[in-house]
């Protein structure tokens, strides 16, 4: 009952700073975003509410609110902050017609899109603990495989390859700067998420040395 609570309040989220800005429900990159971003994370959603309910409950748990650590609600403010603007400022874009996107990089963000989204979910599917907020809880382990093996936060990287298409799948470049702002936030809140998982989850220190990156493979 939580899930579809949430999920309607979702549509009506995007309702709210998409069709609004953009003045018009005739916006068929509108549409077919929320087709990919229902259909990539309801199966998903799905699964974890049947076979993990305990890890669902920690993704739905998120916002400022939610978090325990005084710089991670800042950070959260500012990050939510800024993905409503990249999402409104897209919607803009299309209304007024700042930029011109062509149908194949509409195509080409909704894959990003579904990528990104699907690497998210994954990761909740691979470590049951990754949550929302940043936290560390009594009884949890270390996960050092799958995505993990690669990058130390892999659902940091859906999430970026998500918001990295989603501007073009909204037939906008513009929206792409709403992106390129959130990204210093990104980064602070990793690093300071990586100092609190030095300190309290065992042998992170030794896992950080062994994965070098945090975001992107070979490069940061």
């Amino acid at each position: 009952m939580k899930l579809a609570f949430q999920t309607v309040l979702g549509l009506l989220f995007f309702v709210a700073v998409l069709f609004w800005p953009a003045g018009t429900f005739d916006y068929w990159q509108a549409w077919v975003f929320l087709a990919v971003f229902i259909a990539t994370t309801i199966g998903p959603s799905v699964y974890l509410a049947i076979r993990h309910p305990d890890a669902l409950a920690r993704r739905m748990k998120a916002g400022p609110t939610a978090e325990t650590r005084l710089a991670q609600r800042i950070i959260m403010a500012l990050t939510l902050t800024l993905v409503v603007a990249t999402f409104v400022l897209s919607a803009l874009d299309h209304r007024f017609g700042w930029s011109d996107v062509p149908v194949w990089l509409v195509i080409v963000g909704n894959v990003l899109v579904a990528i990104g989204l699907s690497m998210a979910q994954l990761v909740v599917v691979q470590n049951n603990y990754a949550a929302a907020t940043v936290r560390i809880e009594a009884d949890q382990p270390l996960v050092s495989t799958g995505l993990y093996g690669w990058v130390r936060h892999p659902m940091y990287t859906g999430a970026a390859i998500m918001m990295i298409g989603t501007p073009p799948a909204l037939d906008s470049l513009w929206g792409l700067l709403g992106v390129a702002a959130s990204a210093p936030v990104i980064a602070a809140r990793i690093r300071d998420e990586e100092q609190m998982l030095i300190d309290e989850l065992a042998g992170y220190r030794d896992y950080r040395d062994k994965v070098r990156c945090r975001l992107i493979p070979h490069v940061w």
